[in-house]
């Protein structure tokens, strides 16, 4: 039985909303009733429950009606009926309307707990079902080791420390540092392991589809709503949220996710009906929201609430004996990927790799070790298969300084004629290139490329 699920127990028989009330409670679910459809619809628009029981014989609005009320505001919503008539037609009907199933009166409090465990079980399976579609869809970062250097030891304490806790973390550090895995550590070490993870790109979504990308939406509730939507403060329920680059996030956004974390409640877009929530929080940025606080973009209050425990990545150029630990793990990772048998990384290889900044950090790192597996027409990787990102074999000494230069050059070269195969699409430029957009617009910044 899933614990603490919302329940509405709909019926004119107060011996029956008693009894049903009792029956459930025990598993601690919260139990409410209502003695009459037009009561049962009131608190429906005020509140989302996971399971409304619903007597089919009650005066005045009838429990056929007010199973077509609730199926047409919202259709995923599970309903059980309570019948004394309990012929194959009323139950063919109310199953074509909508009704996950029916119990025909008397029932004992065993048989009650079975349908609606089998009912929660449902619910909870679809919404799974709805994170599931999304994560397949989403990149879910980098699969790395946090590596041996003293900086990321610290940083793993701290996350063992913080993992079991409720506390808000906000995670800070340069793109591609690895943000996300750290915030799904921690999630691994918290006692809500087992529920989901949902991770929410703040750079990525178009700001007028942010609320309904949060909250959810209700069929109809502006143009293209043909559906109603589960939002990612829903489909995390009992689980961890994660905003990665929540600098990106709008002041009007701001606000009302400040509000949720203080209520610890949402409404869907176009709805009334309030929605209790139970996530962790977890928020990520390549920014100095400090500094975002001053200039006025970013509120004070929601950062502090955010802040409670912060943790910095250093970036990889800050922490360059990790280097070789994580190439030589993307090395085995894409072997196996790819299909091939590439034994090693040179020395050379290596030292330009050691020697690199990474502005594009873990990321931009795995981009380089997966593109050299590919190209490479050895069994190691030598400096030659590292050319696209304008490596050096070794420091430039006088006899090869000039080749160290073409090579940088080869790079620029290399991004301006693929940003001009793609009309200066930055999206598909940086797709091509194997590194994400934003090391894309490191790399055209540095290079001067328009």
């Amino acid at each position: 039985m899933a614990k603490k699920a919302n329940i509405l127990v709909v019926d004119d028989e107060a011996t029956m909303r008693d009894s049903c009330r009792q029956a459930l409670s025990r598993d601690g679910n919260r139990v409410e009733v209502a003695e009459d459809g037009l009561k049962g619809l009131a608190m429906l628009a005020k509140e989302s429950f996971g399971l409304i029981i619903l007597d089919l014989k009650m005066p005045g609005l009838s429990g056929m009606e007010v199973l077509k009320e609730i199926k047409d505001s919202d259709p995923e919503a599970m309903v059980i009926v309570i019948t004394g008539y309990a012929t194959v037609e009323f139950a063919v009907e109310a199953m074509k309307r909508g009704a996950y199933d029916f119990i025909p009166k008397p029932f004992t409090p065993d048989s009650l707990r079975v349908i609606v465990k089998r009912a929660l079980d449902k619910r909870t399976l679809a919404l799974e079902n709805v994170l599931l579609r999304d994560e397949l869809k989403a990149s879910l970062g980098p699969d790395v080791i946090l590596g041996r250097s003293k900086m990321m030891k610290a940083v793993e304490k701290l996350v063992q420390k913080v993992g079991p806790t409720d506390t808000t973390v906000l995670i800070t550090g340069e793109s591609g540092t690895g943000k996300e895995l750290i915030a799904r550590a921690i999630h691994r070490y918290s006692s809500r392991t087992d529920k989901p993870f949902v991770a929410v790109d703040c750079g990525s979504l178009v700001e007028n589809l942010f609320e309904s990308e949060l909250f959810g939406h209700v069929k109809g509730s502006f143009t293209g709503a043909i559906a109603t939507k589960y939002g990612r403060f829903e489909l995390a329920n009992g689980g961890t949220l994660f905003f990665d680059e929540i600098g990106n996030v709008s002041t009007n956004i701001q606000t009302k996710l400040l509000r949720v974390l203080q209520e610890r409640e949402i409404t869907k877009v176009g709805s009334s009906q309030i929605v209790k929530i139970d996530v962790r929080i977890i928020a990520a940025t390549n920014r100095d929201l400090q500094k975002t606080v001053k200039a006025g973009t970013f509120r004070e209050d929601l950062f502090y609430r955010l802040s409670v425990v912060p943790i910095t990545l250093p970036p990889l150029r800050q922490r360059r004996n990790d280097i070789p630990l994580l190439a030589n793990h993307f090395l085995s990772k894409y072997n196996k990927k790819r299909g091939k048998n590439i034994k090693a990384i040179s020395a050379r290889a290596m030292k330009a790799l050691v020697e690199y900044d990474w502005p594009g950090n873990v990321r931009e790192l795995e981009n380089a070790i997966e593109r050299a597996v590919v190209l490479t027409e050895d069994d190691m990787i030598k400096p030659s298969d590292l050319l696209y990102y304008g490596l050096t074999a070794q420091a430039p000494s006088k006899s090869d300084a000039g080749q160290a230069q073409r090579l940088i050059d080869v790079e620029k070269k290399h991004i301006a004629r693929t940003l001009k195969i793609f009309n200066g699409h930055k999206g598909k430029t940086a797709e091509s290139l194997g590194i994400d957009r934003k090391t894309l617009r490191v790399k055209l910044k540095r290079y001067g490329i328009e």
